[in-house]
């Protein structure tokens, strides 16, 4: 639930995601709660959930605090925890960490590197400060923490298949999923390990409701936030691939003051890009995903569900017994 706030709704999230028998929980850091303290309560509250961050962006830390923290909950999850790490937007780095976001392909290449080095207890090999001493974290090793990114280009995501175990598209037409796995396997050859390939794991926005007219519009929400108001940088990935005129058409629907809308000529978009409908339909959507080549698809709930549509979107998604 990437814009949920309330405290309560996280912890409900968990322990039922838990008890539904869900893969993983993955929370990511926007504007609201620290992450990091969030999965370590549902460290404590859950017994069988793999935990992750989906994602810390790699500005909004310096690599040893990303790692101590992923060292931290490694441990207080007795080894369930999952490391997700991108460059998340220009708009969330600039307009809330007032961090100028510049040659984000190296930032992250740089933090996986120092990260890893530190949660293998070696020194930090210092890529800024190179005169000084460099340090390591006093703590046991934590051991092959998985690292997964987000990633959109083509570049990234060669780098994801270079140097991370996942890869944590979001905003990623399904029908192009194909290609990214393509960059994936170049960038793992270009490693020398043409064997080990990300997990693919794309996150993907899932509004399920018995009315399919009510459904659709909670996916066209999705959809049209974070076209309007998150920056430029979806916007210009989708028109990359081949739905320009998709993005124009929200774009003019939600001016010049939001409305939450995806006009028809746009549906597309809803198909390639969300997990939407009666819980039959939705299911058969996010089947869909399974055959393009998602492994783990990551489902991202609407913030303010109430505890009944919370349970009712859950159970309507979860794993087969």
């Amino acid at each position: 639930m990437p814009l949920e706030n309330r405290h309560e709704a996280f912890v409900t999230l968990a322990t039922q995601a838990d008890r539904l028998g869900y893969d993983g929980l993955f929370l990511p850091e926007t504007w609201a709660y620290d992450t990091t303290v969030l999965l370590a309560e549902a460290a404590a509250r859950t017994e069988r959930l793999t935990l992750g961050t989906g994602i810390l962006g790699v500005w909004n830390r310096s690599a040893a605090t990303i790692a101590m923290a992923a060292a931290t909950l490694a441990t207080v999850s007795r080894g369930r925890f999952v490391l997700g790490l991108g460059a998340s937007t220009p708009q969330l780095t600039e307009g809330l960490h007032d961090v100028r976001f510049a040659a984000p392909i190296a930032r992250v290449r740089r933090t996986v590197q120092q990260v890893r080095a530190l949660l293998r207890g070696e020194r930090i090999p210092l890529a800024v400060t190179t005169e000084a001493r460099a340090l390591k974290l006093n703590l046991p090793p934590a051991g092959e923490v998985p690292i997964y990114l987000a990633a959109l280009g083509a570049q990234s995501v060669r780098l994801t298949g270079e140097v991370a175990d996942g890869w944590m598209p979001f905003i990623y037409p399904r029908s192009y999923l194909r290609y990214g796995i393509e960059e994936l396997r170049a960038g793992a050859a270009a490693a020398g390990h043409p064997e080990r390939v990300p997990s693919v794991c794309p996150s993907l926005p899932a509004v399920v409701s018995e009315d399919p007219a009510g459904a659709r519009e909670g996916a066209a929400w999705f959809v049209s936030f974070y076209l309007t108001t998150m920056g430029t940088l979806y916007r210009q990935s989708l028109t990359r691939q081949g739905f320009g005129k998709e993005v124009e058409a929200v774009l003019a629907a939600n001016a010049p003051r939001f409305a939450g809308v995806v006009p028809p000529d746009a549906d597309a978009l809803l198909e390639e890009l969300v997990v939407f409908g009666t819980p039959a339909e939705a299911r058969r959507r996010l089947a869909r995903w399974h055959d393009a080549g998602a492994e783990v698809p990551v489902l991202l709930l609407r913030p303010g569900l109430s505890p009944d549509e919370m349970t009712f979107t859950l159970r309507a998604l979860a794993p087969a017994p």
